[in-house]
């Protein structure tokens, strides 16, 4: 098969997607990061600064998003249906709960929020759309794993496993019994294996294919999350989850 890929436009749109991920780095990262030369990298990330979708900072320049980064951004909340169909799914949840609301992707070994509704409770666990996290620790990335390819699973299994909690589950053997028991049970809970406090519910959603293409969570502190309560945000997040694959064409049997 042909190969119409435009090399420049590539390395362009690579280098794009490397500041958006990593802000705050300079030519020469850059360039090692890229595996471009320091000058190529250089003229990639001036034409992209005159487009205004990067610009740069300080004395010894870095570089971080442009403002029309924002254009893409807000069209693609747009345009992308997982964000569309999830945003009044996640102000109705949070309406419902006042607990941080979260849709997350799987990307490569890692999951990133794509959107989120924010709880007005003073103390909170937060986290912003763009944030990324292993795939092995806490409620969503357990979901997303458990659903991934095998070759996904075996990557995570094999690698090292850091800990971030006591709680974080870092036995291969461990992790393998707890993927298996959220196919099982179609959801995911975790106590404090990814923030000290922090509870979190998380439950599949599906596409028209019914191949599972993110997670719903709902995170929260366990002053407000416990075990008196715990079925409820439970059944909450796995309603709105099949909800939010019915809307995005999938048809439960």
């Amino acid at each position: 098969m042909a190969d119409y890929t435009v090399a420049a436009v590539d390395e362009a749109l690579a280098l794009l997607l490397l500041v958006a991920q990593s802000p705050g780095l300079g030519v020469t990262e850059l360039s090692v990061r890229s595996g471009n030369t320091k000058a190529r990298t250089f003229r990639l990330l001036y034409t992209l600064e005159q487009r205004g979708l990067l610009h740069r900072e300080g004395d010894t320049p870095t570089y971080h998003l442009g403002y029309k980064a924002l254009y893409l951004g807000v069209a693609a909340q747009e345009q992308v249906s997982l964000v569309r169909v999830a945003r009044s799914h996640l102000r109705d949840i949070g309406g419902i709960c006042n607990e941080n609301v979260q849709v997350r992707v799987r990307d490569g070994l890692e999951m990133v929020c794509v959107a989120r509704w924010e709880s007005t409770q003073a103390v909170r666990v937060h986290t912003d759309v763009g944030n990324r996290r292993p795939l092995y620790a806490g409620a969503s990335g357990k979901v997303l794993l458990a659903h991934a390819p095998q070759a996904v699973q075996e990557a995570v299994l094999a690698g090292a496993l850091t800990r971030f909690t006591d709680n974080t589950i870092v036995e291969r053997q461990a992790l393998e019994q707890e993927l298996q028991q959220v196919l099982a049970q179609g959801y995911a809970v975790s106590f404090a294996e990814r923030s000290s406090g922090a509870v979190a519910i998380a439950a599949p959603i599906m596409d028209a294919d019914g191949a599972v293409i993110a997670s719903l969570s709902i995170a929260g502190p366990a002053s407000r999350i416990s075990a008196d309560n715990l079925q409820g945000f439970i059944d909450l997040v796995v309603q709105r989850a099949r909800d939010l694959s019915l809307g995005l064409g999938y048809a439960y049997r």
